[in-house]
């Protein structure tokens, strides 16, 4: 991990605190365990995005704040090499649970849209499916995915792409032995 990565954990935390909520409180609000949350913030797993804007929603602040952003302007242009990564987080006991981002919408101000490049490492076991409010795209840049959309299940390849209501069950994983970078855009109603 560089030292321009983002410890997304740490900072959620920190805003958790600065709001005076529990993580009890958190938990009531998004239906997570606060052991879940626990290993969000000390960094013993990295989470998906679905559950980064539960998190947000609960604590009422834009989804940027955990990445260190404060939208500042009408429009935000990102050079590939300005790109800011997250921490690449894996468990202790070395279980890999796959997920590293990099914000494409730092600057702008009042998203109603996140769009990320994702990149999924193989993961040693799979979480379980979530959902939340709004809706998402993917489109597949490198590598193989499996999306699993409540009790339905597809592989996608580079080229491909997805668009579906988040608020069914879901879960994407990175298929292969070699990581998958995809591009994710999230609509958080």
């Amino acid at each position: 991990m560089s030292e321009s990565d983002i410890k997304v954990g740490e900072k959620i935390k920190e805003l958790r605190e600065m709001k005076g909520m529990t993580l009890q409180d958190i938990a009531d609000k998004t239906g997570f365990s606060t052991a879940f949350i626990s290993q969000i913030e000390n960094h013993l797993i990295s989470p998906p995005l679905g559950a980064l804007i539960k998190l947000s929603h609960a604590m009422n602040m834009e989804i940027g704040k955990f990445f260190q952003q404060e939208g500042t302007s009408p429009f935000t242009i990102v050079r590939k090499n300005e790109r800011v990564p997250t921490s690449r987080v894996a468990s202790k006991e070395g279980v890999r649970y796959g997920y590293s981002y990099e914000s494409l919408a730092p600057d702008k101000i009042n998203r109603s849209m996140e769009p990320f490049l994702v990149t999924l490492e193989p993961m040693e076991r799979k979480g379980a499916p979530y959902s939340h409010e709004g809706e998402e795209f993917i489109f597949v840049l490198e590598g193989r995915i499996e999306v699993q959309l409540d009790t339905y299940t597809d592989i996608l390849e580079a080229g491909d792409s997805i668009y579906y209501d988040s608020t069914v069950p879901h879960r994407v994983t990175c298929l292969d032995e070699s990581p998958a970078k995809i591009l994710a855009v999230i609509y958080a109603s």
